[in-house]
Protein backbone atom coordinates (compact mmCIF):
# COMPACT_ATOMS: atom_id res chain seq x y z
CA UNK A 1 0.00 0.00 0.00
CA UNK A 2 1.02 3.51 -0.81
CA UNK A 3 2.51 5.83 1.94
CA UNK A 4 -0.21 6.51 4.76
CA UNK A 5 -1.21 10.30 5.30
CA UNK A 6 0.71 11.78 7.92
CA UNK A 7 -2.14 14.66 8.92
CA UNK A 8 -4.16 13.16 11.36
CA UNK A 9 -6.00 16.06 13.23
CA UNK A 10 -9.27 16.62 13.19
CA UNK A 11 -11.63 19.60 13.96
CA UNK A 12 -11.78 20.72 17.61
CA UNK A 13 -15.41 20.36 18.88
CA UNK A 14 -15.65 24.13 19.45
CA UNK A 15 -14.76 24.49 15.37
CA UNK A 16 -17.14 21.59 14.69
CA UNK A 17 -20.00 23.24 16.89
CA UNK A 18 -19.08 26.84 14.78
CA UNK A 19 -19.14 24.52 11.53
CA UNK A 20 -22.94 23.14 12.00
CA UNK A 21 -24.33 26.72 12.84
CA UNK A 22 -22.62 27.97 9.62
CA UNK A 23 -23.83 25.21 7.63
CA UNK A 24 -27.54 24.94 9.24
CA UNK A 25 -30.38 25.80 7.11
CA UNK A 26 -32.64 25.72 9.89
CA UNK A 27 -33.08 25.87 13.31
CA UNK A 28 -35.73 24.85 16.71
CA UNK A 29 -36.19 27.62 19.11
CA UNK A 30 -37.68 26.22 22.79
CA UNK A 31 -38.63 28.42 25.17
CA UNK A 32 -41.59 29.57 27.94
CA UNK A 33 -43.71 30.54 24.85
CA UNK A 34 -42.98 26.97 22.95
CA UNK A 35 -41.52 25.54 20.61
CA UNK A 36 -40.86 27.46 16.92
CA UNK A 37 -39.00 26.17 14.07
CA UNK A 38 -37.11 28.94 11.33
CA UNK A 39 -36.17 28.00 8.15
CA UNK A 40 -33.40 30.84 6.91
CA UNK A 41 -33.49 32.99 9.85
CA UNK A 42 -30.37 32.59 11.73
CA UNK A 43 -27.14 34.28 11.22
CA UNK A 44 -24.41 34.02 13.63
CA UNK A 45 -21.95 37.16 14.57
CA UNK A 46 -18.32 36.50 14.98
CA UNK A 47 -18.44 36.19 18.75
CA UNK A 48 -20.46 33.31 18.38
CA UNK A 49 -24.45 34.98 19.17
CA UNK A 50 -27.16 33.62 17.03
CA UNK A 51 -29.14 36.53 15.65
CA UNK A 52 -32.43 35.38 14.32
CA UNK A 53 -35.29 37.26 12.47
CA UNK A 54 -38.33 36.03 13.02
CA UNK A 55 -41.73 36.95 12.18
CA UNK A 56 -43.32 40.09 13.63
CA UNK A 57 -45.89 37.14 15.23
CA UNK A 58 -43.72 35.08 16.86
CA UNK A 59 -43.74 33.87 20.15
CA UNK A 60 -40.17 34.93 20.89
CA UNK A 61 -40.93 38.32 19.77
CA UNK A 62 -43.42 38.88 22.90
CA UNK A 63 -41.27 36.64 25.53
CA UNK A 64 -38.43 39.23 24.80
CA UNK A 65 -40.99 42.43 25.26
CA UNK A 66 -42.62 41.10 28.34
CA UNK A 67 -40.10 39.07 29.82
CA UNK A 68 -40.44 39.95 33.52
CA UNK A 69 -36.79 39.60 34.42
CA UNK A 70 -34.74 40.77 31.74
CA UNK A 71 -33.52 38.57 28.60
CA UNK A 72 -35.60 35.40 28.38
CA UNK A 73 -33.50 32.38 28.61
CA UNK A 74 -33.88 29.57 25.37
CA UNK A 75 -32.51 26.70 23.95
CA UNK A 76 -31.40 26.42 20.01
CA UNK A 77 -31.08 23.18 18.26
CA UNK A 78 -29.18 22.35 15.09
CA UNK A 79 -29.30 19.32 13.09
CA UNK A 80 -25.86 18.54 10.91
CA UNK A 81 -27.86 16.68 8.23
CA UNK A 82 -25.53 14.69 5.27
CA UNK A 83 -25.87 16.24 1.78
CA UNK A 84 -25.76 12.99 0.40
CA UNK A 85 -28.64 10.10 0.89
CA UNK A 86 -27.73 7.74 2.97
CA UNK A 87 -28.59 6.10 6.38
CA UNK A 88 -28.47 7.56 8.88
CA UNK A 89 -28.16 11.09 7.77
CA UNK A 90 -27.94 12.87 11.12
CA UNK A 91 -24.55 13.74 11.19
CA UNK A 92 -24.61 15.84 14.79
CA UNK A 93 -26.99 17.65 16.64
CA UNK A 94 -26.36 21.35 18.40
CA UNK A 95 -27.84 22.50 21.05
CA UNK A 96 -27.18 25.75 23.04
CA UNK A 97 -28.66 27.61 26.03
CA UNK A 98 -28.94 30.74 26.85
CA UNK A 99 -30.57 34.14 26.75
CA UNK A 100 -31.87 36.60 24.05
CA UNK A 101 -32.94 39.59 23.83
CA UNK A 102 -34.67 42.28 20.88
CA UNK A 103 -32.24 44.68 19.63
CA UNK A 104 -32.89 46.30 15.99
CA UNK A 105 -36.12 44.43 15.04
CA UNK A 106 -34.47 41.12 15.40
CA UNK A 107 -33.22 38.49 18.50
CA UNK A 108 -30.06 38.02 19.47
CA UNK A 109 -29.44 35.08 21.43
CA UNK A 110 -26.30 34.43 23.53
CA UNK A 111 -25.38 30.80 24.82
CA UNK A 112 -24.00 30.41 28.22
CA UNK A 113 -24.36 26.47 27.37
CA UNK A 114 -23.22 24.44 23.59
CA UNK A 115 -23.53 20.86 23.63
CA UNK A 116 -22.50 18.99 20.74
CA UNK A 117 -24.18 15.67 20.09
CA UNK A 118 -22.63 12.87 18.03
CA UNK A 119 -22.58 9.32 17.27
CA UNK A 120 -19.53 8.70 19.39
CA UNK A 121 -21.57 10.59 22.55
CA UNK A 122 -22.16 14.79 23.65
CA UNK A 123 -19.66 16.95 24.45
CA UNK A 124 -19.90 20.04 26.27
CA UNK A 125 -18.26 22.80 23.95
CA UNK A 126 -16.13 25.30 26.36
CA UNK A 127 -17.60 29.10 25.57
CA UNK A 128 -14.21 31.04 25.43
CA UNK A 129 -13.29 27.99 23.17
CA UNK A 130 -16.50 28.63 21.29
CA UNK A 131 -16.66 32.38 20.69
CA UNK A 132 -13.21 32.32 19.76
CA UNK A 133 -13.42 29.62 16.96
CA UNK A 134 -14.11 29.53 13.27
CA UNK A 135 -16.11 27.50 11.54
CA UNK A 136 -14.28 25.05 9.20
CA UNK A 137 -13.66 27.10 5.52
CA UNK A 138 -15.25 23.89 3.78
CA UNK A 139 -18.47 24.50 5.61
CA UNK A 140 -20.48 26.22 3.66
CA UNK A 141 -19.15 24.46 0.68
CA UNK A 142 -19.24 20.41 1.91
CA UNK A 143 -22.80 20.18 0.35
CA UNK A 144 -22.28 21.27 -3.20
CA UNK A 145 -18.61 18.99 -3.19
CA UNK A 146 -19.83 15.71 -1.41
CA UNK A 147 -22.89 15.78 -3.80
CA UNK A 148 -20.83 16.53 -6.89
CA UNK A 149 -18.46 13.87 -5.69
CA UNK A 150 -21.40 11.39 -4.93
CA UNK A 151 -23.62 11.71 -8.26
CA UNK A 152 -20.82 12.02 -11.00
CA UNK A 153 -17.45 10.38 -9.57
CA UNK A 154 -18.77 7.37 -7.61
CA UNK A 155 -15.43 5.46 -9.10
CA UNK A 156 -13.10 8.08 -7.28
CA UNK A 157 -15.34 6.92 -4.01
CA UNK A 158 -14.77 3.08 -4.89
CA UNK A 159 -10.92 3.92 -5.66
CA UNK A 160 -10.78 5.25 -2.43
CA UNK A 161 -12.02 2.33 -0.45
CA UNK A 162 -8.09 0.80 -1.66
CA UNK A 163 -7.10 2.96 1.22
CA UNK A 164 -9.80 1.16 3.70
CA UNK A 165 -8.70 -1.47 6.21
CA UNK A 166 -9.71 -4.85 4.23
CA UNK A 167 -11.40 -5.70 7.52
CA UNK A 168 -13.77 -2.63 7.52
CA UNK A 169 -15.04 -3.15 4.03
CA UNK A 170 -16.42 -7.01 4.90
CA UNK A 171 -20.10 -7.24 4.33
CA UNK A 172 -19.97 -3.51 2.73
CA UNK A 173 -23.01 -3.26 0.24
CA UNK A 174 -22.11 0.44 -0.22
CA UNK A 175 -20.13 2.88 0.42
CA UNK A 176 -20.71 6.90 -0.07
CA UNK A 177 -18.87 10.13 0.96
CA UNK A 178 -20.52 11.38 4.61
CA UNK A 179 -18.28 14.38 4.98
CA UNK A 180 -15.82 17.04 4.12
CA UNK A 181 -13.60 19.02 6.16
CA UNK A 182 -10.10 20.60 5.76
CA UNK A 183 -8.58 18.06 7.49
CA UNK A 184 -9.68 15.00 5.57
CA UNK A 185 -12.88 12.95 3.95
CA UNK A 186 -15.26 10.46 5.60
CA UNK A 187 -16.74 7.42 3.79
CA UNK A 188 -19.93 5.98 5.08
CA UNK A 189 -19.48 2.13 4.59
CA UNK A 190 -23.13 0.19 4.86
CA UNK A 191 -23.63 -3.29 5.21
CA UNK A 192 -27.06 -4.72 5.17
CA UNK A 193 -28.31 -4.19 8.78
CA UNK A 194 -25.31 -1.93 10.13
CA UNK A 195 -22.74 0.70 8.89
CA UNK A 196 -19.97 2.22 10.29
CA UNK A 197 -17.58 5.05 9.29
CA UNK A 198 -13.73 5.39 8.13
CA UNK A 199 -12.20 8.33 7.70
CA UNK A 200 -9.05 9.20 5.25
CA UNK A 201 -7.67 12.38 6.90
CA UNK A 202 -5.12 14.41 4.15
CA UNK A 203 -1.61 14.90 4.25
CA UNK A 204 -2.03 18.63 5.19
CA UNK A 205 -5.07 20.90 5.79
CA UNK A 206 -7.28 22.59 3.08
CA UNK A 207 -8.34 25.96 3.69
CA UNK A 208 -9.98 26.68 0.14
CA UNK A 209 -11.59 24.76 -2.33
CA UNK A 210 -8.54 24.40 -4.63
CA UNK A 211 -6.50 23.01 -2.02
CA UNK A 212 -8.97 20.49 -1.31
CA UNK A 213 -8.51 19.63 -5.13
CA UNK A 214 -5.09 18.85 -3.95
CA UNK A 215 -5.13 17.27 -0.94
CA UNK A 216 -8.07 14.71 -3.05
CA UNK A 217 -6.10 13.84 -6.17
CA UNK A 218 -2.79 13.23 -3.26
CA UNK A 219 -5.45 10.38 -1.92
CA UNK A 220 -6.58 8.68 -5.35
CA UNK A 221 -2.84 8.61 -6.11
CA UNK A 222 -2.15 6.82 -3.10
CA UNK A 223 -5.41 5.14 -4.07
CA UNK A 224 -4.38 4.12 -7.28
CA UNK A 225 -1.03 2.41 -6.07
CA UNK A 226 -2.76 0.53 -3.31
CA UNK A 227 -3.77 -2.94 -3.68
CA UNK A 228 -7.89 -3.85 -3.48
CA UNK A 229 -9.45 -4.72 -0.20
CA UNK A 230 -12.28 -6.13 -1.89
CA UNK A 231 -10.05 -8.34 -3.95
CA UNK A 232 -7.90 -9.49 -1.22
CA UNK A 233 -11.23 -10.33 0.66
CA UNK A 234 -12.40 -12.35 -2.11
CA UNK A 235 -8.87 -14.24 -2.61
CA UNK A 236 -9.53 -14.45 1.22
CA UNK A 237 -12.81 -16.24 1.11
CA UNK A 238 -11.49 -18.57 -1.87
CA UNK A 239 -8.27 -19.63 -0.10
CA UNK A 240 -10.47 -20.70 2.80
CA UNK A 241 -13.10 -22.48 0.29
Amino acid sequence: MADSPTWTAAPAAAEQARSVLAAAWSCAVTAEGGREEFVGAHSVAADGRVLLDVPEDSALIAAAICAPRGEPSAVLEFADVAPVPLRGRIRARLWLAGWFALADDRLVFTPTRVVLRQPAGAVVVDLAEFAAAAPDPLATAEARLLTHLADCHGDAVEKLTRLVDADSLHGAVRVRPLAVDRHGLTLRIERVRAHGDVRLPFHAPADDVTQLTERMHVLLTQASAASCPRAALQRQRDGEG
